[in-house]
């Protein structure tokens, strides 16, 4: 979505962002930066913004495209990688679980992740980028039409809500022998329920692991590192199967969003057919049944 570069001073490291054009306006990177210096402040492990010398966070660039934002980031410790060990998952439950207790009722003025900005309308930009009733157009619109049943159905007094990363998976997170995990690219973050990000993380965990016993067993040791630091209810622990989905259907749209602001050519009938084949695999994991 936006372009980085490694920036090194003498021995430290960091990472200057570039956001894309016409990707965020400067109130929502403001609102991204308030959130990641209330997490640092209180502890949490994240990659925090580093003002200039005039104490300003925000670089405007012209560029041939038009204005562009840059925000310097500090480099999480670490490295990223997509086969951790079961007790890394672990640490990474636990320490999304601290970012969360800070994050609960820390309200964003972004994107409020529901049915209508998740669904319905990322539904009506897919068809409309890929102009064609395929089967996996009709297979995301049957799909949205039952996840907004479940969405519009929640017991929303018994869920935890906040702010969420959205993005949680191994690629936003460096993994430190001794600074342990720390999460970036907020890019993402908006007004949500807090298990978005935990059900976001299982899917990709099993997007990743084709052996499904491996999958299990670190699912469940990052569930148990999660629930050491904060409660996991009933209510949305119902939600973790299908959160994942809505927020998968959203991404797809995205994608379709950006598509002339992108340098690659993967956005294509075959990047569908493989998204949705990650889709169906999670519903088929966990028995969904969708009608």
């Amino acid at each position: 979505m936006n372009h980085l570069y490694a920036v090194q001073d003498r021995e430290k490291l960091y990472v200057f962002r570039a956001y894309t054009h016409n990707w965020r306006t400067i109130p929502e990177i403001e609102e991204e930066l308030r959130l990641l210096t209330h997490l640092k402040e209180n502890g949490g492990q994240v990659a925090f913004p580093i003002a200039d010398l005039s104490d300003k966070y925000i670089q405007e660039i012209e560029a041939p495209e038009g204005k562009r934002f840059g925000v310097l980031f500090s480099f999480a410790k670490g490295k990223k990688t997509a086969k951790f060990s079961e007790e890394t998952s672990f640490l990474i439950g636990q320490a999304l679980a601290k970012v969360h207790c800070w994050a609960e009722n820390f309200e964003l003025k972004r994107m409020l992740y529901n049915a209508q900005n998740m669904l319905k309308d990322p539904i009506q930009r897919i068809k409309r980028f890929y102009n064609k009733n395929t089967d996996e157009i009709q297979f995301l619109e049957n799909l949205s039409s039952f996840l907004i049943l479940r969405m519009n159905s929640l017991d929303r007094e018994n869920m935890r809500f906040g702010s969420v990363h959205l993005d949680i998976w191994f690629d936003n997170m460096h993994i430190d022998q001794q600074e342990g995990i720390t999460f970036f690219d907020f890019d993402f973050c908006g007004n949500g329920y807090l298990c978005f990000d935990i059900s976001y993380f299982l899917f990709q965990l099993l997007a990743t692991h084709m052996d499904e016993q491996e999958y299990q067993q670190k699912a469940a040791s990052f569930l148990r590192g999660y629930e050491t630091v904060a409660t996991i209810s009933a209510e949305e622990k119902k939600c973790l199967d299908f959160a994942c989905l809505a927020i998968m259907i959203y991404y797809i749209s995205v994608q379709c969003d950006r598509f002339d602001y992108w340098t690659n050519i993967f956005l294509n009938e075959d990047h569908l057919k493989r998204m949705v084949g990650n889709l169906k695999r999670w519903i088929s994991y966990c028995k969904i049944e969708i009608g």
